[in-house]
């Protein structure tokens, strides 16, 4: 992972207006002439690897949330590629990580405003397909990070690792802190969150091996991304299951509220909690004694990939076909099933290491 500090404020949200963007593209080429140009091969639905990468383009960001603070630094990411890759970004977003409806009229908007390419954390795996469909028609590159759509709604999905790997690591961390026997709980994001829902399901079948006959997984509870929600779901799980041994919180709105109902109670220590969380957000919690070990990707380098696959598609070196191949941020990287490109392995956090990263 890389190490990466965020020296950047966040791009104001934008507002939400009928007004298209006017950008200049290079060589004196109009908006309208970069569109045309993605080259024949893409025109015909071959990649051109050799073909130039394209400037002056626009990628719209729509995280699930823009105001939650892993979105920022994802976003803040992807805005970094696209000014070093000589192209303009944009961020729109609704405030909750539930809405849903909103997340469509942002998708409208940006087809409306007619960018280049979008990428999109979708709450809900259909919800957005119409409209990132009517997208895709108008000449829209469509990429999904962190939470992906069906893949016939997006061209390519940037998975921050393998699903399996991100569901059964939690699993596996927990499993080593409670001594592998016990009563256990996931503190998930929404119920639609297709993300969440995929490494669920993988932790369900790691906790099917034999080693892990003592673990029973008591209830899966949903905190909707939001601080207050996961902070009171928290204390609904102890004190419905009062001898619960450990929690698992694939989610770092959801992680965070829960250390922080930890640490303060006569659980402390007791409870252990992992899952997916920013160094930031958990270093207090790490030093207390309150979580042992959590995981997590490079956010910001999340953004990034987003932003340059977003570019590739756009300026037709790659279509989202399984097996072709382009070259990010000097990392090569392959598109795997359903247009799946996997950013790499999560990193566990601890407290010998966790003051080495800052974000």
């Amino acid at each position: 992972m890389r190490k990466r500090s965020l020296r950047r404020s966040c791009a104001a949200l934008a507002a939400v207006t009928s007004l298209a963007l006017a950008v200049t593209a290079c060589g004196g080429t109009t908006k309208e002439d970069v569109r045309k140009e993605g080259g024949a091969a893409a025109a015909a639905g071959k990649a051109d690897p050799d073909a130039e990468t394209k400037k002056g383009l626009t990628v719209g960001f729509l995280p699930k949330q823009v105001n939650n603070p892993y979105f920022t630094t994802a976003d803040k990411g992807g805005q970094k590629a696209l000014e070093e890759l000589g192209s303009s970004f944009k961020e729109v977003g609704p405030s909750s990580g539930t809405d849903t409806s909103g997340q469509v009229s942002y998708v409208n908007t940006l087809t409306q405003q007619q960018v280049d390419a979008m990428a999109v954390s979708a709450q809900d795996p259909g919800a957005l397909c119409t409209a990132l469909k009517q997208a895709m028609g108008n000449g829209i590159k469509v990429v999904t990070y962190d939470s992906d759509t069906r893949a016939d709604c997006r061209h390519a999905f940037v998975s921050q690792a393998s699903a399996e790997d991100l569901g059964r690591t939690e699993v596996q961390l927990l499993a080593e802190q409670i001594g592998f026997k016990g009563k256990i709980a996931i503190l998930s994001a929404a119920q639609t969150a297709t993300n969440q829902n995929t490494w669920i399901e993988f932790m369900k079948k790691e906790l099917e091996d034999p080693k892990y006959k003592d673990i029973e997984l008591v209830k899966v509870a949903y905190g909707n991304d939001d601080a207050q929600q996961s902070f009171q779901q928290t204390q609904g799980l102890l004190q419905e299951y009062p001898d619960l041994k450990g929690i698992i919180s694939p989610t770092t709105v959801g992680i965070k509220a829960a250390a922080q109902y930890l640490s303060g109670s006569k659980y402390k220590g007791k409870v252990k909690l992992t899952g997916l969380g920013t160094p930031n957000d958990m270093r207090t919690y790490v030093k207390n004694g309150t979580v042992e070990a959590f995981e997590l990707w490079d956010p910001a380098a999340l953004g990034d990939l987003a932003a340059r696959t977003a570019v590739a598609l756009a300026s037709g070196q790659i279509t989202g076909r399984e097996g072709e191949t382009f070259t990010a941020g000097g990392t090569e990287y392959t598109i795997g099933k359903d247009g799946v490109i996997n950013l790499g392995k999560p990193t566990v956090f601890d407290a010998k290491n966790i003051d080495s990263f800052d974000f």
